[in-house]
């Protein structure tokens, strides 16, 4: 009985070990994927929504620096658009800001960005069972 006892408080010790360093990976890996958002954010915001070559320099730069990468190639909702450094889903969103009741004025149209960085877990299992939605941060830019 002693035996058969130790055996199973083993298995729970390794079993709470695993999910406890799951959690941790999944936490550096969240917390990559969110300082990368905010730094395409930013980005975007200091090139006033005109990402040219110069401010995708900055985002690869960014993303060497903290280590983030996607595992591959992204792949994007249906809606969205993978950036050209294949580090990043995006999408822009035109505002129509109305001059008086009747008519939208073309040129009072405004645009913002909507970004969304991959959460990098590579267990197909675990990508299988949760949604696809589980593991993008999302976040906004400014108007322009």
């Amino acid at each position: 009985m002693r035996d058969a006892l130790g055996g199973t408080v083993n298995i729970v010790i390794i079993v709470v070990f695993i999910v406890v360093v799951a959690y941790l990976a999944f936490n550096v890996n969240y917390t990559k994927a969110f300082r990368m958002k905010n730094k395409i954010i930013a980005t975007y915001e200091d090139y006033g929504g005109n990402c040219d070559s110069k401010c995708r320099k900055v985002i690869k730069n960014y993303a060497n620096d903290v280590g983030y990468n996607v595992g591959g190639h992204i792949s994007c909702q249906s809606d969205w658009k993978p950036d050209s450094t294949n580090l990043f889903c995006y999408r822009e969103i035109t505002v129509n800001q109305r001059t008086s009741d009747t008519s939208v004025d073309e040129k009072d149209s405004k645009h913002y960005y909507k970004i969304a960085t991959r959460i990098n877990i590579e267990i197909p299992i675990i990508q299988n069972i949760f949604s696809y939605q589980l593991f993008w941060v999302t976040g906004d830019t400014k108007s322009f």
